[in-house]
């Protein structure tokens, strides 16, 4: 190997173990709900906060993070919100009440903000404008967030049916300390000091994202006539009015309005949205459905999702190769149908349905979504200079965190809240899916390009 490939290895692995941390954190807590109710004393909607406090800054701070990244240092960002995550997790662990346990969650989001965007900026700056080798590093950057995010319910199960819930935040532990040691083995990526500081912008950003996600957790409790979810959602319109304007008068904005006159981004960024809102909305309810409907204890239900963690690995890594061969464009579009196909095998499903019949669509499901997010990710990376990685990759999972908090909310309001309609909900959900993920498709076949490769020198 040369000097460049054996540096490339080393930023991608530090990268994807922080990836991978982020992406575990959001579906290993899932299983531990109710032995954390039972031992502090908490109600569904105390519950419900366990989860979402992590979600909410996680998506509000990702814009702020990715900018701050690009101007101080993509490396010093992630190290230090490797450092907050690793805090973050000892004070979970340590939780005597659901208030300071719902609070070091919200510390999490914060770190895992600041790691995301930062990540896969360290992995394109290694990169050094090697088209081919920035598609295998997105690729592996890719499949460890993909297979940790499904190995998080089987991770979880096991740790509270052997130690018990406060073992899956100390588990952090140890995979931080490793990703800070391979962090700190890998060269400095160097910042932009010279820009200005956009204020107004960072603290816009941080509203609007915080009472868009807002609106649409509370949407599916409260229900979407609530004051809070109307109130939360004029405040992100209106911030979102105010943004875009300050932003385009701004002399050094966080988020360049040019970003948004690029197709190849637009496209790539609503393919994200489209892709994390219909999995993540559907793989919600496939959890009720495994558990209430087939009595599938949370360790099994775990193991169920198996086949979609390896598939997930295996087609994300041969994503790299055919990135390089095949463009963006045909990767898209062919994952795009692949997914749908996995939503038809899912919409079949009925509450007497065997494992066995559930398993084409936990196979088609990994290898579409394997295919595409890492050609999407990849594009997004291309379609902007080497300085703005890190805002780009803001947006891109900021995007995507709001499309999976907005499919949880969809989707669960269609399974509505008795097991009698969870297979009607995992149908009608399935069938939505299918629709978007063709429509994402015909996008991405109209308006990417099959080779983009004069980006990739940036």
């Amino acid at each position: 190997m040369t000097d460049k490939q054996v540096s490339m290895a080393w930023v991608t692995a530090a990268a994807s173990f922080g990836f991978a941390l982020v992406q575990l954190d959001v579906s290993i807590v899932n299983v531990a709900l109710p032995h954390m109710a039972s031992d502090l004393s908490a109600s569904t909607a105390g519950l419900q906060w366990v989860v979402d406090a992590y979600a909410l800054p996680f998506a509000a701070f990702l814009l702020t993070m990715g900018s701050l990244g690009d101007r101080a240092g993509a490396r010093k960002v992630y190290l230090a919100g490797l450092a907050v995550f690793a805090a973050a997790s000892v004070a979970c662990a340590l939780a005597p009440t659901l208030a300071w346990l719902v609070a070091g969650r919200a510390l999490q989001g914060v770190g895992a903000a600041a790691m995301l965007p930062t990540s896969l900026s360290m992995v394109n700056h290694a990169a050094k404008g090697d088209r081919k080798a920035r598609a295998r590093g997105v690729a592996f950057w890719t499949a460890a967030g993909a297979v940790a995010i499904a190995a998080g319910p089987l991770v979880g199960g096991l740790l509270v049916g052997t130690v018990g819930w406060r073992a899956i935040f100390l588990v952090n532990l140890p995979f931080c300390l490793l990703g800070a040691w391979l962090t700190w083995r890998v060269p400095t990526v160097p910042g932009d000091g010279s820009r200005g500081i956009d204020l107004k912008g960072q603290w816009l950003s941080i509203v609007m994202l915080t009472a868009a996600i807002t609106a649409i957790i509370e949407s599916r409790p409260r229900g979407v006539l609530d004051p809070l979810v109307l109130g939360c959602a004029a405040v992100a319109v209106m911030c979102g009015v105010i943004f875009v304007h300050v932003e385009r008068r701004a002399k050094e904005p966080m988020l360049p309005p040019s970003l948004f006159k690029r197709a190849q981004f637009n496209t790539a960024i609503a393919f994200g949205f489209v892709v994390n809102l219909t999995y993540y909305g559907v793989v919600f309810i496939l959890s009720l459905y495994l558990q209430r409907i087939h009595g599938y204890s949370p360790i099994r239900a775990g193991l169920a999702y198996l086949p979609l963690t390896a598939t997930f690995g295996v087609v994300n890594i041969a994503s790299a190769w055919l990135i390089s061969s095949m463009g963006p464009r045909v990767l898209l579009t062919v994952g795009a149908l692949l997914d749908a196909a996995g939503f038809v095998m899912l919409a079949l499903l009925t509450g007497d349905s065997s494992y066995w019949a559930m398993l084409p669509g936990f196979l088609l499901l990994p290898a579409g979504m394997g295919l595409a997010v890492p050609a999407m990710t990849t594009s997004v990376l291309e379609a902007v200079d080497a300085a703005s990685a890190g805002v780009a990759g803001g947006v891109l999972n900021a995007v995507r965190q709001t499309g999976g908090a907005m499919g949880v909310a969809m989707f669960g309001a269609l399974a509505g809240s008795g097991t009698e309609h969870l297979a009607g909900g995992l149908r009608q959900a399935s069938i939505v899916s299918v629709v978007m993920l063709l429509a994402a498709a015909g996008f991405a076949a109209r308006y990417m390009r099959h080779d983009d490769g004069q980006n990739a020198a940036r």
